[in-house]
């Protein structure tokens, strides 16, 4: 596949490792000389320098041969721009843009991305990825990482594993035999850095962070079997009142019993919060300041979430709030440095918002029938949702029959009568979806396992 990534900042940067690892032809537009060559010595993609809306550009690029054009720079508008002119005057078959602004993604005005206005095929908003996965995780307490497959039927929790844990040491494989009509399979361990799709015989040990894919109904079950006592949070403080904040303040008003309090040190941000917000007590103040803290309520907070546009505000605050009394802390953090100082600074969960974006689009990158994709542990694996066609290597295969290879674990069947548990006799059939972690060495092979071939169309 031939892709022009407009963008080399966070998003374009890693997005661009990504597809050139899997051999896929990558140029890099960037108005920025620096970043062009950065990723040109870094990565195997061609750069070019300029704006990625403008036509002479996009054809230096490649742009009249190139089968997808994705735009993740930091302004919506360069990105919509460069996925219309990459329409109207080179008819590039998919186009993708970053759109952060709200406005823009109001449901009255989704007639702008149809094919006669503004032909825009995936519009990717990662404030509103973020805020849903800040959410998921406030109503799942003691996973550190919540995502949904199969239309919300099945999850894959993260969960650290502690000396509380009562099946360390236990081969994974019989966990199910433990616990009576628990669907809980481990697709992958993280340990000292490296993430692994464990074989039935591996077990858990402590400081694990184990992913685990389970029927959404058990998750509660599930996690109280590993040990987590965890309630939901009621008194939520946010640090920051931007899209994301207000997303999810918008979001807990809903919730009833909830006490949210917003700390904005912008006083129009502060004040433009306000009037979208009903039952939220917003400050205006500086997060780093104790006694404005104090005043929101940290030293009694269950949850502190810390989404401000700066990283060292984000760590600073959350270490801060821990100190006042805060149970738990939040922290938006884009540096992949400063992710990994997570345990020594006491901060509970990190939010990457790379993560969430770059998923959303390898969804639609993919070739063959992927529904849903998540990147874990910076891209050293994925867990997919894929669809079994009639013309797909695996119809008609039991699981134990199929030729999956090292770095790939099965966590769950769907078809049309429920969730399945992953045992070696399971026969799939076109139709099915099946759920599963695979290492990074082993994603070319599983893309092709639900490759769409000729005689599907």
């Amino acid at each position: 596949m031939r892709v022009i990534i407009c963008g080399a900042g966070r998003v374009g940067y890693g997005l661009a490792a990504r597809l050139s690892a899997e051999r896929n032809t990558v140029t890099v537009i960037d108005t920025s000389p620096d970043l062009i060559r950065q990723i040109t010595n870094q990565l195997d993609v061609r750069g070019v320098i300029g704006h990625g809306s403008h036509p002479d550009v996009l054809v230096r690029a490649g742009v009249k041969d190139c089968d997808m054009i994705i735009a993740v720079t930091h302004y919506d508008e360069v990105n919509m721009m460069a996925c219309q002119v990459a329409h109207s005057l080179f008819d590039v078959p998919t186009k993708v843009a970053r759109v952060r602004a709200q406005g823009y993604l109001s449901s009255e005005w989704n007639d702008l991305y149809s094919r006669e206005n503004m032909p825009i095929d995936i519009i990717i908003s990662p404030e509103i990825e973020i805020g849903k996965s800040i959410l998921r995780r406030l109503n799942t307490p003691g996973a550190f990482n919540v995502v949904p497959f199969g239309d919300g039927a099945v999850q894959m929790l993260g969960v650290e594993i502690s000396a509380d844990c009562p099946i360390i040491q236990t081969p994974i494989r019989q966990i199910p035999d433990l616990f009576t009509g628990l669907h809980a399979a481990v697709v992958g361990i993280e340990r000292e850095g490296e993430i692994f799709a464990p074989t039935p015989d591996d077990p858990l040990e402590i400081g694990d962070r184990a992913y685990i894919i389970t029927q959404s109904a058990h998750a509660t079950r599930l996690l109280e079997v590993l040990g987590s006592r965890e309630t939901k949070a009621r008194h939520i403080v946010i640090i920051g009142g931007g899209n994301i904040g207000i997303y999810v303040a918008e979001s807990l008003e809903k919730t009833s019993g909830m006490r949210v309090r917003v700390i904005e040190r912008n006083k129009d941000r502060a004040e433009a919060s306000a009037a979208n917000l009903t039952r939220t007590v917003i400050l205006n103040g500086d997060a780093m300041d104790a006694d404005i803290q104090e005043e929101a309520g940290v030293s009694s907070a269950e949850m502190v979430i810390c989404l401000t546009d700066s990283d060292s505000v984000n760590i600073l605050s959350a270490v801060l709030a821990k100190k006042l009394g805060a149970s738990h802390t939040i922290s938006l953090i884009n540096e992949l440095s400063m992710q990994d100082m997570q345990s020594e600074l006491g901060i509970d969960m990190v939010i990457d918002p790379r993560a969430s974006t770059i998923s959303s689009i390898l969804r639609h990158v993919r070739r063959g029938r992927i529904l849903e994709v998540y990147s874990l542990e910076n891209g050293g694996a994925e867990v997919i949702e894929g669809e079994v066609l009639d013309t797909s290597p695996m119809a008609g295969k039991a699981l134990r029959d199929l030729s999956l290879g090292e770095g790939v674990a099965i966590g769950a069947v769907i078809s049309d009568a429920g969730v399945i548990f992953p045992t070696p006799d399971i026969v799939l059939r076109p139709g099915n979806r099946v759920v599963l972690l695979a290492e990074k060495g082993a994603l070319s092979d599983i893309v092709t396992m639900f490759r769409v071939s000729s005689d599907y169309y």
